[in-house]
């Protein structure tokens, strides 16, 4: 369901209007308990409006349950001020918007800012795929949603647990959008939250990610279903262990477009975080499936089809046969992964910080086999 804080978004005063004319938003100020320093303002989505005196109107009369960000610090009164950025997006296909993240490790310059996100925009709502590396991350791609459309966000699809692709959900579940995963990632997050949370502190900055507060999954997916948008069916796909222990993957039915997330990079390394071969498979089946253009979890932004699972299903090939060769020799893991899939060097961004841990996981999974 939701929230009733989006009719500021579609109908403040019986009027229907789009993004450029939204000049003002609500924000709050969250700050570390017990501490004056650091604070970061909220985005308190819904409130958009034309004029600051319609935007503190609007927070008069249907102030924001802040509940739920009362437990993630000390809070100030709700105020309006001029509109933050958006994320820069490009469309990719009719209707179809790309937020293409930073190919690199996350870190203070980018703010966490490193994972490919989306949005799909139907007749009656939106869906997005994937929500960024911190809060200010989602709260862009708001923004930029709102730059295009005043329908509502009706649906947050997340590909996976990965905390690049989920820190940034918690603007859109305080609209009351549901969110969509696999039946297996509140489990596996909830195992890992507090660990990401700590080292995304320690990589990008305790007030970039001061905020952070992935919402409880509200639509499990086990097999798929379909999310209909308005004569727009997005078909979500829970997939086995494959790159992580819960993918999905979103198809734009309309466009032919499928939402990877990481089971596809693009120049981006590849990062092994579920089963080699559990993830060979679902490539395999994904060729199979009718598509026109895919968005890589990382890189594209969007990909010829089928061209774009060249290097992915070559990568892994690599990695597959190499692992099995050390294994064959008699090969110790320490001295394997120094040159497991190593022939791939040149073809990828990252290289050093993530093969040694595929070859890793890879020799672990094979040498059991």
């Amino acid at each position: 369901m939701v929230s009733h804080a989006l009719i500021s978004v579609v109908d403040l005063r019986g009027r229907v209007f789009g993004g450029d004319q939204f000049v003002f938003e609500a924000v709050i100020a969250l700050c570390l308990d017990l501490a004056a320093e650091p604070c970061r303002d909220q985005l308190l989505p819904g409130y958009e409006a034309v004029t600051q005196a319609e935007c503190e109107a609007a927070l008069a009369a249907r102030p924001p349950a802040l509940i739920n960000l009362s437990v993630l610090g000390t809070l100030k009164t709700p105020m309006c001020r001029p509109a933050g950025e958006p994320l820069t997006v490009e469309e990719v296909a009719d209707g179809v918007f790309v937020h293409k993240g930073h190919i690199a490790e996350p870190d203070r310059a980018n703010r966490g800012d490193v994972a490919n996100l989306g949005f799909i925009v139907g007749d009656d709502s939106v869906a997005v795929v994937d929500t960024g590396g911190a809060p200010w991350v989602g709260e862009g791609l708001w923004r930029a949603i709102r730059k295009q459309t005043s329908k509502p966000v009706s649906h947050v699809i997340l590909t996976h647990l990965h905390p690049d692709h989920v820190f940034g959900t918690g603007p859109f579940a305080f609209t009351g959008a549901e969110i969509v995963a696999h039946v297996g990632l509140s489990r596996a997050l909830a195992d890992r939250q507090a660990a990401y949370r700590q080292s995304f502190e320690t990589l990008i900055g305790i007030e970039s990610v001061l905020g952070t507060n992935v919402p409880p999954v509200t639509i499990a997916i086990d097999k798929e279903m379909a999310i209909d948008l308005g004569n727009r069916p997005v078909l979500v796909k829970a997939w086995p262990v494959a790159h992580s222990l819960a993918d999905v993957t979103a198809f734009d039915t309309s466009s032919g477009t499928l939402f990877a997330g990481d089971l596809i990079f693009h120049r981006h390394t590849p990062a092994l975080d579920g089963r080699l071969m559990g993830w060979q498979a679902v490539l395999h089946d994904i060729e199979h499936m009718q598509v026109t253009k895919i968005v890589p979890g990382h890189g594209g932004p969007a990909l010829d089809w089928p061209d774009g699972l060249a290097d992915m299903n070559r990568y892994l090939k690599t990695l597959e046969r190499d692992t099995r060769q050390a294994i064959a020799d008699g090969e110790r893991l320490g001295d394997a992964v120094n040159h497991i899939a190593e022939s791939e060097r040149t073809a990828w961004v990252l290289f050093q910080a993530y093969n040694k841990r595929n070859a890793t996981v890879a020799f672990t999974e094979l040498e059991w086999e």
